[in-house]
């Protein structure tokens, strides 16, 4: 199935009381998210109840690429989307090369809360597809370029995409390997 992870929802099914976790908009037994998004991002998840599917789509090994939209704060010139696409340095080692466009700013739900904004400092989105997922990794590329993170959806993972799913909502939908 595919699912449109509001933020501020943690990606499992238990976790303490008053945190709001994947239990509160899918009531089906036995699905497990396929990866994660950590509380602060948006958008697609990935649920099956095939564990070795399930690994598949989270192993890096198996290049499902997983695509972001991100609002970064500040203005992404030629040289800090070239740097995303050769891939950065973070503290954990460098990253594979991205690929890194300008996006349009897109037709999104309002997020909750919303962003901070700041007068004198422009902020523009980006999309950042990876073939990897280390931990708040869109967050730190984008930081190590000088463009801090202020809103992160993800869109796709491999050929499967939000579409028209508004956040909480979910579709069941065939996962092929």
């Amino acid at each position: 199935m595919v699912f449109n992870k509001p933020m501020g929802v943690i990606c499992q099914f238990s976790g303490e009381a008053d945190r709001v976790t994947l239990k509160s908009f899918i009531d089906i037994p036995a699905v497990y998210p396929a990866g994660r998004l950590d509380t602060d991002s948006e958008g697609l998840l990935l649920l099956t109840n095939d564990g070795r599917l399930q690994h598949q789509i989270s192993d890096p090994a198996h290049k499902w690429p997983k695509t972001y939209w991100v609002q970064v704060e500040g203005a992404p010139d030629a040289t800090a989307l070239q740097r995303l696409r050769d891939g950065v340095m973070l503290s954990d080692g460098p990253t594979r090369p991205a690929q890194a466009e300008w996006l349009a700013e897109p037709a999104l739900w309002p997020r909750t809360p919303p962003i901070r904004t700041r007068q004198a400092i422009p902020t523009h989105w980006l999309t950042l597809t990876l073939q990897e997922g280390r931990n708040r990794q869109v967050r730190r590329m984008t930081a190590a370029v000088g463009l801090p993170t202020l809103r992160l959806v993800r869109w796709a993972i491999g050929p499967y995409q939000l579409d028209d799913l508004l956040p909480g909502q979910w579709r069941d939908v065939k996962i092929f390997r």
